[in-house]
Order: structure tokens, then C-alpha cells, then sequence
């Protein structure tokens, strides 16, 4: 995968593997000391069932999406389900 600016990222919709709009990303988490990325932080879709997602969720009710589930940065965040 190319390099991509963080800035660029914002706001960006993420879509699950199989077409399902997840919602839109609202933060990135990472270890400050390597640098490595975490998890993606996603805003819900409001139409999603909760039911239909199998990712873990925080405290406000977003998903909390492993970086190594990404597949692709395009229009759009593309994430394994």
C-alpha cells in the first residue's frame, strides 16, 4: 500500500469487504513509542444495525476496526468483515 497522509483520512467512509457502508472514520489509535497503528475509529452509519457488526466498540459507540483489516484506501476505507 502507497503512503497516505493522516489529513486526508478524515471523514473518509468505510466500507466493509462486502459493501456494507460502516459509517465514517472518526480517529486513528497508535502506540506513541513504535509508532504502530491500532485500531481505525468509525463513526457508525445510523441505518447499520448494531447486530451486524462484529467489530469491538467503545465507550461512545464506535467501532473499534484493527489496521491489519484494511484492504484498500481509495474513495473509500475498504475493511475486511
Amino acid at each position: 500500500m502507497s503512503d497516505i497522509l493522516a489529513e486526508n483520512l478524515s471523514g473518509k467512509s468505510v466500507m466493509g469487504s462486502d459493501g456494507t457502508e460502516l459509517g465514517l472514520l472518526y480517529n486513528i489509535t497508535m502506540d506513541l513509542k513504535s509508532g504502530s497503528l491500532h485500531n481505525l475509529i468509525v463513526e457508525p452509519d445510523e441505518a447499520l444495525p448494531s447486530n451486524a457488526i462484529d467489530f469491538d466498540v467503545d465507550e461512545a459507540g464506535r467501532f473499534l476496526v484493527p489496521v491489519n483489516r484494511v484492504q484498500a484506501v481509495k474513495d473509500y476505507i475498504v475493511v475486511k468483515r
